[in-house]
Formats: structure tokens, sequence, C-alpha cells
């Protein structure tokens, strides 16, 4: 396992710096000077020469790329022209708001995904698997943004303005006014409330297409011969489809976490602007408007290379499921 796992983070390598050179010469040859954004109108050419320099921008692109892998591979990521702080502290402060928002959409959606494609292969051409049918179809046809628009509505506006209900889920920030003045547990609870809607939102679309899996995985594996022997050994119908079956179902859905990580964290790009949710996705979107380049190629960077962890992650998880996996 051991030396599975160091060959494929030794393979991974090449490719992340493959994609950190993409993403490099995209973001340095779009039009622009950030320079430009951060003088006052009426300045000299030698003002914004000398600024220029400051930034490197002077340099020709291939120095700058050089000089950017290598101070790249060292942790240095460059300094931010619009937070003017090293890029680097700049990440760690949104970095862990975008974690909870990814990591709570995923446990949500692979939790609810599971147990309702079970239900409905468990409950095959019933009613409730019809129903359940056509409202995560529903879902899984909608792209997060709308979702995410469409429960601000009813959630926010229409629940206060229309149907004259109060805000239990608010649809801007992470934190409410009174944060700073409520205690350790309203404290917990003002973030939780806070974190429903733009968790729902991505959530909701990855879950309706885990549960199809989980069922088209799930009525393949009831029909096969050690689960008509735990019939007919008498077992109780729970112990058979929790234990037997369950089990041999999840191989083809864990392979949707490295699918879906890449979907989850492009998805937090448009939801975290949405609901002014402080995290990575924003404040790349935030450096893009302010050209500041150092910034949106570490986000991008970092996103790359976190998809490439799930993929070795969800690898991994082969073997936690299936004893029979081995990499030696």
């Amino acid at each position: 396992m051991t030396q599975f796992v160091v060959r494929r983070l030794l393979g991974a390598v090449p490719l992340v710096l493959g994609i950190a050179t993409i993403i490099f010469f995209l973001v340095n040859l779009a039009p622009g000077d950030p320079t430009l954004l951060l003088l006052s109108p009426g300045v000299t050419d030698e003002v914004i020469q000398q600024m220029r320099e400051n930034f490197g921008l002077d340099q020709p692109v291939h120095i700058r790329y050089v000089k950017w892998v290598g101070a790249m591979l060292t942790g240095d990521f460059g300094y931010s022209f619009s937070h003017s702080r090293p890029v680097v502290d700049v990440l760690l402060d949104f970095l862990p708001n975008t974690l909870i928002l990814s990591a709570s959409a995923l446990v949500v959606a692979f939790l609810f995904g599971i147990v309702l494609g079970t239900i409905q292969a468990v409950r095959q051409y019933s009613a409730l698997d019809s129903s359940l049918s056509v409202v995560l179809l529903f879902f899984y046809s909608m792209p997060s943004f709308w979702l995410a628009l469409m429960l601000i509505l009813t959630m926010s506006l229409y629940a206060r303005n229309v149907w004259g209900l109060p805000i239990y889920f608010p649809a801007s920030g992470m934190t409410s006014t009174e944060y700073e003045f409520l205690s350790a547990a309203g404290r917990i609870a003002d973030r939780v409330r806070h974190l429903v809607l733009p968790t729902l939102s991505l959530a909701l679309v990855l879950m309706a297409g885990i549960a199809r899996y989980m069922r088209g995985s799930m009525l393949e594996v009831v029909r096969q011969d050690f689960v008509r022997t735990a019939h007919a050994k008498g077992l109780p119908e729970r112990t058979v489809v929790f234990k037997h079956a369950l089990r041999n179902a999840l191989l083809p859905i864990i392979t949707l976490v490295g699918l879906y990580i890449p979907f989850l964290f492009s998805g937090t790009v448009f939801i975290e602007t949405i609901f002014a949710w402080p995290g990575m996705g924003r404040l790349i979107v935030e450096a893009i408007f302010q050209r500041d380049y150092p910034v949106v190629m570490a986000g991008a960077f970092f996103f790359a290379t976190m998809v490439v962890v799930a993929n070795l992650v969800a690898d991994l998880l082969y073997a936690v499921v299936d004893p029979r996996i081995r990499y030696e």
C-alpha cells in the first residue's frame, strides 16, 4: 500500500506541474495590467513603471514563469496586489471556509444519496421509487447556481415578504451581525443556519446523481447468488441489504468521490459568490476582476492539487470497502 501511494504521488508531480504551467500562461497572457488598478488617475509613467518593476511585471513571461515555479516549490506563491499581503496568508484566511462548505455538501450528498438509492432499489417499481425518481431527476437536471437562486427566493425573499415567515436560513455571509454577542452554542447554531442554503445548493445536484448510481448498483448486487443464499438462510431483510448487499454496491459509488470533487470545487466558485460566502471560490472571482494574478494562480493550483489528491483517496477507499483489492 505504501509503495502504491508513493508511486501515485510521484506520478502526480508532472501532472500538477503541467496544470500549474497552463494556469500561469493563461493568466499572464490575458490582457490588462494589474498595476493600473492600484494607481490613482493622473500618475506619471515613471510611477507606473516603478510599480511594474516592484511586482516583477516588467520581465518577460518566461522569466516570470521560472521564478514563479521556483518560488512555488518553496511554498512562496507571491504577493497579492489587492490584499497587500503574501498570497499564502490570504489563502489561509479563506481556505477553511471553503473546506467547511465543500465537506458539508459532500457528506450530505453521499449520505442521503446512498440512503435514497438503496430505498429505491429495495422498493423497485413501487410508487415511492417512481416518486423519488422524478424528484431526483429534477434536481439532477438543475445547475447548482439556479438552485441557489431559487433557495434564496423561497427561503428568504418570499418567506419574509410574501408568506410573513421569519428567515430561518440566512442567504448571505457566514454569520449574523449579532454573532459576537452570542453564546458559544448560539454561535454554532448561527453558523449552521448560514451553512444550510449553500450546502443544499451544492449537495442536491450531487445527491441526485449518487442516488441514481446507487439504485443501479444495488439492483445489480441484489440479483447475485450470494444475496439469494442469504435470503435462503432466513436472514432478515435488513441484514441482507445493509450487511451483505450494501457493502458490495458501494464499490462503484466510491469512484464518484474522485469524480465529484472537481464538480464540487467548481461549484463553490458560483455558490460562494451568490451567498457572499467568504471562501476560495469568491476570492478567486474577486481576484479575476482585480487582475490579482498571484491569487488566481495560487487558488487554481490549489483546486487542481485537491482534485489529484481526491482521485488518490478514491483509489485507496477501494481497498477499505473491498478486502479483495490490494495494492502491492
